[in-house]
């Protein structure tokens, strides 16, 4: 769906988890975040397993989970976190 341009928002727990990251992983999630607003499903996207709508991309040793609203154009970020921590809370 290249061309479209999304609404990507941020929910607060991701956004505090990025306010504390160092500058060079903290610039390189936040690329790969903006990069959604062209591409919600960017090469190497995986779907999580029993959700609907839930995907996760990496960016090195950090996962950012979303859910895509395909209806409304909106990427939702739920959670940045590294590998281990990223899928606890699904």
């Amino acid at each position: 769906m290249t061309g479209t341009h999304w609404q990507v928002i941020l929910h607060r727990k991701a956004e505090k988890m990025l306010k504390r990251l160092d500058g060079d992983i903290r610039e390189r999630i936040r690329v790969a975040i903006r990069g959604l607003a062209n591409e919600p499903r960017p090469l190497g996207v995986k779907k999580l397993t029993g959700y609907e709508n839930l995907f996760r991309i990496r960016v090195g040793d950090w996962r950012i989970i979303y859910a895509i609203e395909d209806d409304k154009l909106i990427v939702l970020v739920l959670e940045i976190s590294t590998r281990g921590g990223a899928y606890r809370d699904f």
